[in-house]
């Protein structure tokens, strides 16, 4: 189902922890908020609990489960605005990336992004890094009803994109994640930008795990496809 070459024949990125060195403010913003709240939480274990998941799902974590869908996106709305103006001062790509992203765009091998943030967050963040000409599309939480590790995200980007789950590629760094793309029948690359390669690969799934994009480019690309 792949080209002759062994190239995949789309590959998608999610956005936080793989296109951009986002995650330790996002841990940030849900430790200031629950901070000022006076909620109680295992800083080592914040990050597993608020990475990868829905926002309206950490606020019922926290907050329980009665708390309104107009409470969370009021709650929502000023965290994100936050992380936005955080964020702008400090935004980068996350090393090798763009690298990854120019030899996609010269093999004319289309490309999206699939995040399960909100779409001002992702909008703001492709253009912030100046992404935006490398894809063909963005999906975003708004556009999906099952958040991740559910595979919806990533078949109607497959879908989007007018390849088969199998024949696609999808970088990833979340536990989610990587269920959710192994979910779809997509092949999934484990970038450990923001767990460590062991825990990646104690919790399974992924089809390669890297330390990093400067250890990727066309011909693993190819090797993975060969397999």
């Amino acid at each position: 189902m792949t080209s002759s070459n062994n190239l995949p024949r789309a590959v998608i990125f999610d956005m936080d922890g793989v296109l951009v060195d986002s995650n330790p403010f996002h841990v940030q913003k849900w430790a200031d908020f629950l901070d000022s709240r006076g909620i109680r939480y295992d800083p080592r274990e914040l990050p597993r609990k608020v990475l990868g998941p829905p926002n309206d799902d950490t606020f019922r974590l926290f907050l329980g489960p009665s708390v309104t869908k107009e409470e969370m996106a009021e709650l929502g709305e000023e965290l994100e605005t936050r992380f936005r103006a955080t964020l702008r001062a400090h935004a980068k790509p996350l090393p090798g990336v763009e690298s990854l992203l120019r030899q996609c765009q010269q093999a004319r091998i289309p490309m999206a992004v699939a995040s399960s943030a909100i779409a001002k967050n992702v909008e703001f963040v492709v253009e912030l890094l100046g992404f935006r000409d490398y894809f063909r599309c963005l999906l975003t939480a708004d556009e999906v009803h099952h958040p991740k590790p559910h595979p919806e995200i990533y078949l109607r980007t497959c879908e989007k994109l007018g390849h088969p789950p199998a024949a696609c590629v999808v970088f990833e760094d979340s536990f989610v994640g990587i269920e959710a793309a192994k979910a779809a029948g997509i092949k999934c690359v484990a970038v450990a930008s923001t767990f460590p390669a062991e825990e990646l690969r104690a919790h399974g799934g992924a089809d390669l795990i890297v330390p990093g994009f400067e250890h990727l480019n066309l011909d693993s690309l190819r090797r993975l496809f060969a397999e």
